[in-house]
């Protein structure tokens, strides 16, 4: 619960476009390594292991300043098509390995595919994020969208209940992005 909680106030820096979104998404992680571990869920610890990693290195990428607007906040963008399509084909051939690697060792996860597609998105969403993309709102939409029948299929109400919130703080967050991308100078060799 504690974690979940963190991870919702992640995503809402996240839209906020605040640097403080990275730290609190590894504070989420590591409060969820504790939980999946404490619960013999070793695909939980591994999935939030992966997680931990991407929100250091979006962290490194925001403070790096490279998509800085002349405001001083986060420069936002949509994806070129190239970028779109490496999306696209890692989370198609992310979610095909780990869902495979969930059937191989059905410890790892009660429901192979969905936690696979559930994972995988995560991670694209989470990457899309860190170089200030449209899209990651979208990615985060496609998640919730399996998580949360999903949560509430596996009896666990409570997550189920912050993917319901998910969904509408990236409703609003998609909004808002999207507004700013329509705002914002196109960046050099940025085209939508």
């Amino acid at each position: 619960m504690i974690g979940n909680t963190i991870g919702l106030i992640a995503l809402a820096l996240g839209w906020r476009r605040s640097i403080l979104t990275w730290p609190t998404q590894l504070l989420s992680g590591v409060v969820l390594v504790g939980a999946y571990a404490s619960a013999h869920l070793s695909g939980g610890v591994g999935k939030q292991l992966l997680v931990i990693g991407v929100a250091v290195w979006g962290w490194w990428q925001w403070n790096r300043g490279r998509q800085q607007a002349q405001d001083g906040s986060l420069a936002v963008r949509f994806a070129t098509w190239k970028e779109r399509g490496l999306l696209l084909a890692g989370a198609a051939l992310g979610t095909l390995a780990v869902g495979g690697l969930f059937t191989l060792y059905p410890s790892l996860s009660w429901s192979p595919w969905a936690d696979a597609y559930i994972f995988v998105g995560t991670l694209v969403a989470m990457v899309a994020q860190a170089r200030g993309l449209v899209e990651f709102w979208f990615a985060w939409l496609l998640v919730d969208l399996v998580g949360v029948p999903l949560a509430f299929h596996s009896g666990l109400a409570f997550s189920g209940m912050v993917y319901v919130v998910y969904f509408a703080l990236v409703l609003w967050g998609m909004r808002d992005w999207w507004l700013r991308s329509r705002t914002a100078p196109v960046l050099e060799g940025a085209h939508a």
